[in-house]
């Protein structure tokens, strides 16, 4: 409310004003002039509720700019951060939010407990600065590393004399709503469902990583991987998921939960088909069709034109992909396996073969530059130019031109050449 007009009086009508301000007041909804003592009619109350929400996810834009604020990082290096965050799987992108994996959790975790200096936002953006002072050379990189090792040194020492049991109980508190979720019937997370003895603990795998286990292996080997979702909620306490039989065989197909990660399994026994859930794929989405499809790996797609031989779609050690006469050839995403035709497959297949088995394509020889005449063996003789300067080439013999040589003559260069 204006109290005093001030230097208003002087530039505006205050009737106009009056009359707008009135107008902006009952379009905003905002409350007249209230005096005290006022005696006020009670209309209606309405009672409404409100949640605090948790603050939105960085996207890769906000999170650049949130860098800036903190003086972590520079122009030049913010694209192969992110690249590094990605490349690593240390998050997941979903709708342009970035999501903390559980292995970018892990690592997070273990540095803040134990190499907590290194992550804090001073220490980055102190380092940066010292960085543009030496490129500005006010500082010596030599002072700069010596303090820095020093320091980075004595945290080694401090840190390599513990017990893996020491670091897994420290990761067990930071990361226990993670790792041990809370359960529906209220009963200890860390209790193990399958011996009921034991109690889950995070352990490390030589191949799988990190993993939750029990305590009484190998009695009990009852595992789960680290921040994996079971289908509803079953397969990651340990019971195995029923998707029905399969309609040609009539063994039963099941989700279950291994120390590599949730997979689907027909039928039971060493005869029992498996096939791993591909990276991506929820345990809570799957369905007796998808476990069918990966039960069914390789697809055969059809036979090659030219050759007649089949090729086949499927997912191996190194992601999915085509397999032609004993050739591989690899395929942009999972969902490819299940939906390529042969067309597309066929044009994969010359694509790769296109490009050799460096995959950098068949690199033609530069144009000759001058033509020297011919071998006395057979051939010709020409000068080229190349990635590292002109050089004299006969057949696949090649020989590099000095510096500061001038032309090349003709006799001269087949007798280098023989």
């Amino acid at each position: 409310m204006i109290r005093f007009d001030g230097f208003i009086a002087a530039y505006t009508d205050l009737r106009e004003e009056k009359e707008d301000t009135e107008a902006a007041d009952e379009e905003d909804g905002r409350l007249p002039e209230i005096r005290a003592d006022e005696s006020v009619a009670k209309e209606k109350i309405n009672a409404s509720q409100h949640f605090t929400e948790p603050p939105p996810r960085y996207s890769e834009a906000s999170l650049i700019k949130k860098m800036e604020e903190l003086g972590i990082g520079r122009p030049s290096t913010y694209a192969s951060t992110l690249a590094t965050l990605r490349d690593r799987e240390y998050i997941t992108i979903d709708k342009r939010k970035l999501i903390p994996d559980a292995k970018g959790r892990l690592v997070t975790a273990f540095l803040e407990n134990f190499f907590s200096r290194y992550v804090e936002y001073d220490f980055t953006a102190s380092l940066e600065e010292k960085l543009d002072s030496i490129s500005a050379g006010d500082l010596n990189w030599k002072d700069v590393l010596r303090d820095f090792w020093t320091q980075f040194f004595a945290a080694i020492e401090d840190t390599k004399e513990l017990r893996v049991s020491d670091v897994l109980d420290a990761l067990n508190e930071a990361l226990a709503p993670l790792a041990f979720p809370k359960r529906e019937d209220g009963s200890d997370p860390r209790s193990c469902p399958k011996c009921g003895t034991g109690r889950l603990s995070l352990k490390l795998g030589r191949a799988s990583g990190a993993f939750v286990g029990c305590s009484n292996y190998p009695e009990c080997r009852f595992t789960r991987p680290f921040g994996a979702e079971a289908a509803n909620g079953e397969a990651a306490m340990g019971e195995n998921v029923s998707f029905g039989t399969d309609a040609i065989t009539g063994e039963e197909i099941t989700l279950r939960s291994g120390r590599f990660g949730p997979y689907v399994q027909r039928g039971e026994g060493k005869e029992a088909k498996r096939s791993s859930l591909p990276k991506g794929w929820d345990p809570a989405s799957m369905d007796q069709e998808k476990a069918l499809a990966l039960l069914n790996l390789p697809r055969d797609i059809g036979q090659h034109p030219e050759t007649s031989k089949m090729i086949s779609a499927g997912i191996g050690r190194y992601g999915p992909f085509l397999l032609h006469d004993g050739k591989y050839a690899n395929l942009e995403s999972v969902e490819d396996v299940f939906s390529i035709g042969l067309n597309r497959a066929v044009s994969v297949i010359a694509d790769k073969e296109a490009k050799g088995p460096g995959g950098r394509g068949n690199r033609s020889a530069p144009a000759a530059l001058k033509d020297l005449g011919d071998h006395p063996d057979g051939g010709k003789i020409t000068v080229r130019d190349g990635r590292y300067g002109p050089y004299v080439n006969w057949e696949k013999v090649n020989a590099t031109i000095p510096k500061g040589q001038g032309s090349p003559v003709g006799d001269a260069w087949k007798r280098r050449l023989r």
